[in-house]
């Protein structure tokens, strides 16, 4: 499996160039579907980066929490947020020593986090659904197997990108909402830029089953 060499160090340096590496608008599917979020709710995004999501959501009126591994990152996504006057608990810290805790969110975000192998991303997966309330809502942006014929961000790992038997599979307990594999011209700073083979996906946390008389 393949695994990223120093990847703080990579992303420190990446997030540490002037200006916002991935833009400060939110990401395209996340707009487009955020009526199927639960409105103002306690939502979590996850691997956020520079806070160009978490600002949007927060400005929205959710009551945004937030984390990311990389400390430039994470102040960048402060900046942001005072710009907006919006308030963000925001976390500088990895996937594995973030607090998960159940059923805590409404929402639970992930966009383009594609950093992870299969093994560790199934544990990833788990966590984040586990972290979302009954009756909460998973929005998941990504690119999809094919983005390796392109040159317009991503890991260029096969077997960290999805397919849609990959996210209809992973989530049992949540019901699809939208599901789709798609070709798409983004335009999200200089790290995301050109056509691009996306997944998007929207699931809702089954609410557990009445008990019986």
């Amino acid at each position: 499996m393949a695994k990223f060499g120093n990847p703080l160090e990579r992303w420190n340096s990446r997030f540490s160039q002037n200006g916002y590496l991935f833009g400060e608008e939110p990401n395209a599917y996340l707009r487009q579907h955020a009526p199927l979020l639960i409105g103002k709710g306690k939502t979590l995004c996850v691997a956020d980066g520079e806070g160009r999501n978490s600002v949007w959501l927060a400005r929205a009126g959710h009551t945004v929490t937030a984390f990311d591994f990389a400390p430039p990152a994470v102040a960048k996504a402060r900046q942001l947020a005072r710009r907006h006057q919006v308030h963000l608990d925001l976390h500088c810290c990895d996937w594995i020593n973030f607090d998960w805790r159940e059923q805590v969110f409404d929402n639970v975000v992930g966009v383009f986090f594609q950093f992870v192998d299969p093994q560790d991303r199934a544990i990833l997966f788990s966590k984040m659904s586990s972290a979302l309330k009954p009756g909460g809502v998973m929005l998941i942006q990504g690119y999809h197997t094919d983005q390796l014929e392109f040159n317009t961000g991503g890991p260029g790992v096969l077997e960290n990108l999805y397919t849609e038997e990959l996210m209809r599979t992973s989530f049992p307990e949540l019901s699809v909402q939208d599901l789709r594999v798609y070709r798409q011209e983004i335009q999200e700073g200089t790290g995301h830029c050109g056509m691009s083979a996306l997944v998007g996906y929207v699931g809702v946390k089954d609410l557990p089953a009445p008990d019986k008389p």
